[in-house]
């Protein structure tokens, strides 16, 4: 299958979006694992990879890291759009291995690890790129303390992101929207406004 937005990139997705969130949810849960967020290609994603692949001078011969990588679509369109070393980066085994199906779908390759990063120092890469990734509180507050020392640090921090209730707007500037096509069973609407958000310092008084 291949994303509404960016249909420049195949993933394997889920084709029954409800049975399947609602069944594997239930599952992993018993289990002690994530929902199968890996499984769709969520707006914020979309929106990213459609921005990366329509500039590719914001990636192209640069390090770049994919943050919450779920199937890969923003690593694989990173590196489809001339990125150099990409590494795409989920705690979810099993978005890892979607990741690895995903990639070689594309006949692409990237540097993945189930390592969390934001338990240490964000890594020295030109680019980060996170989609979609503040749907709840406490993690959208540890993501964005996170990407602010990484963009302090020298990376640049590029945001997707259709209006989820935890993305903080301080130091976030606009500079892209699109209109995503998404699931309403997930979703609350059929198309989703989203916006791709740089990362910035704040302007001295």
């Amino acid at each position: 299958m291949t994303p509404p937005l960016v249909p420049e990139v195949k993933l394997h997705l889920a084709h029954e979006a409800v049975p399947l969130w609602e069944k594997t949810e239930e599952e992993l849960g018993e289990m002690g694992l994530a929902p199968p967020f890996w499984a769709f290609a969520w707006a914020g994603g979309q929106a990213l990879a459609r921005h990366i692949l329509d500039h590719p001078d914001l990636v192209s011969g640069k390090t770049v890291l994919d943050l919450a990588s779920g199937s890969g679509l923003v690593g694989i369109a990173a590196k489809l759009a001339g990125a150099g070393d990409v590494l795409a980066a989920d705690i979810d085994g099993f978005a890892v291995v979607a990741m690895g199906l995903n990639t070689a779908l594309n006949g692409i390759v990237l540097e993945i690890t189930p390592e969390d990063l934001l338990q240490t120092a964000p890594p020295h890469r030109e680019v980060i790129l996170v989609g979609d990734l503040f749907y709840e509180k406490d993690l959208a507050s540890r993501v964005y303390d996170w990407l602010v020392l990484a963009e302090e640090q020298g990376s640049t921090v590029l945001i997707g992101d259709p209006g989820r209730s935890y993305l903080p707007r301080a130091r976030l500037e606009k500079i892209a929207e699109y209109k995503v096509a998404v699931t309403r069973d997930l979703e609350d609407a059929e198309i989703k406004w989203t916006s791709v958000w740089r990362l910035s310092r704040p302007t001295a008084p």
